[in-house]
Order: structure tokens, then C-alpha cells, then sequence
């Protein structure tokens, strides 16, 4: 049988389900024309992928493959070849909108074999018991704990394969992307990352909303992009002491793209609510600049402006501020958010705005408010973040 791998969140070999089929494969990674376009020339996550893309290809070309690089729509790409030579294409799901949308036109071109990798549930393996999707994390948690023990969370083995004849020659290059090249050698290797993070695990649970303390495990962005297996970091640390309360963080992960998967209209309207916020430009315009005189949110929005990081709970105290004081709409601060975050996980980030303004899935509209200066008293206490940024 002869596949098309199509790399897309998952630039990587190790535990890659891709490479776990044997035959003939033609491996590609496509920069989405559609997806880039909507960029900024600057922007910095461009480069982090034009990196790691460069990185896998010299590693597939160290087991005897290549990989193909392109910059298009990918639906012209599929047009362009010859689709008789081939039995299927095989890639990760990818459960947004635009996704789906993509991937259901490639589908009607050749038969289209969706691997679960980017998540650590496919969307229907977690349903209650009348195949309905959960509403509520708690018990999707349970379940999905469960699920855990049975499931089968073994690294993938690299199959043999051999490479289907093409030219792999790339005249993809970050200019011809129309894109700045940044220096990414900030972005640590993702497994050192995840032993320092093990060391230090038994104080998660416990420290890690703390801003002037590092126990976090710093891996989002690769987890955004597949540098290393969603699996890998569960086995790992799954039996380790904090282990517990790191997983739960995982599969709040899972949580969040499970539910943009079943209601995809929470991309750009609320779930529950009428309450569309205030459109004022002036105060948009001071949180963006980071000027609104409030230390902790300001501070927040700089480190972000600068490195395109964000402490998850400073992000938490900044999109209530932005939501509940500045009565902003979410939506205005989920695409800031989208703009600048390296580690930009649609799901992530259009339900967490939404659990901020209390019109998600899990609105709590008068208590879920966060008061920015009790907030630093009690996780800033010497005002150690907000005197950095």
C-alpha cells in the first residue's frame, strides 16, 4: 500500500503513529496559505515551525525517507498530484472548524485515515452513557480516567518503510514564506524540558500558581507543534508524585478540544449568554499597550508582548480583568491572545475566554471574578513578576 504522511502537529519521529505503518510512503508538510495568510509578517511562530519542519526532514532523511515541503492551499496540492498513485492519506485530526472543513474537501479526493495523536482521547472515545458529550469537566475527568487504565499508551514503533520516488528538493524558504526570520534558540529541547519538570513535580499541585516560581513544565509549545508525544509526557509522569494533578491538567487539555469539536460555534459565540460585551477602542487599545495603570494585568500583557508567554494564571487574572472590569468582548481578547501566544492552541485559548466571561459552557457569571490586586497579593506577594515586566 502506498500512504501520503501528512505531517502537520506532530514534527516529530519518535512515538509518531505516521511512521508506525510499513510501505511505500511519500511524507509532506504543507505551510497552509489560508492559515498564513492571516499573519503578520513578524510573526515569531512562523519560524518556530519553519524550524522544527527543517529538523524533522533531516531526521526522516536519517531512516531513508524525505519529506516534501510546500506552501499552498492544501486542497490545490491534493489536485496537483497524481491521486491514482496512492491508497490514502494518513494525518493527525485536527478538530477545529476550518480543519474539519479542510480535511473533509481532501477526503473526497482520496481516502482520508485520521490518527489520534495531538490529543490523548479521539473526540468519541469520552461520552456519557447515552453517546452524548459531557457538558461538565468532572465527570468527563472520571470517565476519562478510566478510560486511562485500559488504554493502550505505548510509544509507536517505526515501521519499515521505503520512499515513494519524487523530487524532495524545497525551494521553501522563510523569505519565500513572506515571513521575518526570528532567532528560536529560547525554545529548549523538549525532552531536557520534561526532566527538569519531572524533578520537580512533587511541588506542581502546590506551587505552580505561584509567578515567581518555575514548576511548571514549559512544554505547551511543544505540545502545540508535536515535538514530542502527548504519550510520551503521560507516561512519564503519570506515576510520579504530582503526577496526579498534572494529568488532570492534560486532559483539561483533551476537555476543552473535545468540546470545540461538538459545538464548534463556541469559536466566535457564546454558549450561554446575550451579554456580547462593550466594543470600546480606547480601552482595547490601553490593554493591548499595556497601559491600563493596573500592575498585574499590565505587566502580564508586556511579558506576552515580549515573548509570547504567559504565566496560566496571570493569563487567568488578565482575561477576567479584560472581561468583567473592562467589560470588553472575549472574542477581542481571544484573537489578541491568538496573535501572540507561541503556544496558540485554538481550543485552549476560545474556551478558556469563554470560562473567563462566564458565557462558555461553565458559566459562573458572579463569582468567577478575579480581583487583579488580591491576585498579586497572594501569588506576587513581593511583587516579583510585575517588577520584571
Amino acid at each position: 500500500m502506498r500512504r501520503i504522511l501528512w505531517f502537520r502537529r506532530d514534527l516529530r519521529v519518535e512515538d509518531n503513529p505516521l511512521l508506525s505503518f510499513e510501505g511505500e510512503v511519500f511524507p509532506i508538510f504543507i505551510f497552509d496559505k489560508n492559515i498564513l495568510g492571516k499573519l503578520p509578517k513578524n510573526d515569531k511562530r512562523v519560524s518556530i515551525i519553519f524550524h522544527f519542519v527543517q529538523q524533522l526532514k533531516a531526521k526522516l532523511k536519517a531512516l531513508g525517507l524525505d519529506l516534501k515541503i510546500y506552501y499552498a492551499d492544501p486542497v490545490d496540492i491534493f489536485n496537483s498530484l497524481n491521486l491514482n498513485d496512492f491508497d490514502v492519506v494518513v494525518a493527525s485530526g485536527d478538530y477545529d472548524e476550518y480543519a474539519k472543513e479542510r480535511d473533509r474537501a481532501v477526503s473526497q479526493l482520496l481516502h482520508f485515515r485520521y490518527l489520534n495523536d495531538t490529543y490523548i482521547f479521539k473526540p468519541k472515545e469520552v461520552l456519557k452513557k447515552d453517546a452524548t458529550p459531557y457538558l461538565v469537566f468532572t465527570p468527563f475527568y472520571k470517565n476519562a480516567l478510566k478510560i486511562l487504565e485500559k488504554k493502550d499508551m505505548t510509544p509507536f514503533e517505526t515501521a519499515k518503510q521505503s520512499l515513494y520516488a519524487y523530487d524532495y528538493s524545497d525551494a521553501v524558504t522563510l523569505e519565500s514564506l513572506g515571513f521575518d526570520e526570528h532567532d528560536i534558540s529560547f525554545l529548549k529541547d523538549p525532552y531536557t524540558l520534561l526532566e527538569e519538570f519531572k524533578a520537580g513535580l512533587s511541588q506542581y499541585q502546590e506551587k505552580r500558581d505561584f509567578l515567581n516560581i518555575q514548576v511548571g513544565s514549559d512544554l505547551s509549545v511543544a505540545l502545540r507543534f508535536g515535538l514530542i508525544s502527548i504519550r510520551e509526557v503521560y507516561r512519564q509522569t503519570c506515576n510520579l508524585e504530582g503526577g496526579e494533578a498534572f494529568v488532570r491538567q492534560l486532559i483539561f487539555r483533551d476537555f476543552y478540544a473535545y468540546l470545540l469539536f461538538y459545538f464548534p460555534s463556541l469559536a466566535l459565540e457564546n454558549y450561554k449568554g446575550s451579554f456580547n460585551g462593550v466594543k470600546d477602542e480606547e480601552k482595547f487599545e490601553r490593554f493591548c499597550s499595556a497601559t491600563t495603570g493596573v500592575p498585574i494585568v499590565d505587566a502580564g500583557v508586556r511579558e506576552l508582548l515580549e515573548t509570547g508567554k504567559m504565566h496560566n494564571r496571570v493569563r487567568m487574572i488578565v482575561a477576567s480583568f479584560f472581561t468583567k472590569d473592562l467589560l470588553l468582548p472575549w472574542q477581542w481578547g481571544e484573537k489578541f491572545f491568538a496573535t501572540h501566544l507561541l503556544d496558540y492552541d485554538a481550543a485552549s485559548n476560545i474556551l478558556s475566554w469563554q470560562w473567563s466571561a462566564s458565557t462558555g459552557i461553565d458559566p459562573q457569571p458572579y463569582f468567577r471574578v478575579f480581583n487583579p490586586y488580591l491576585q498579586s497579593k497572594k501569588f506576587d506577594k513581593e511583587a516579583e513578576y510585575i517588577k520584571k515586566w
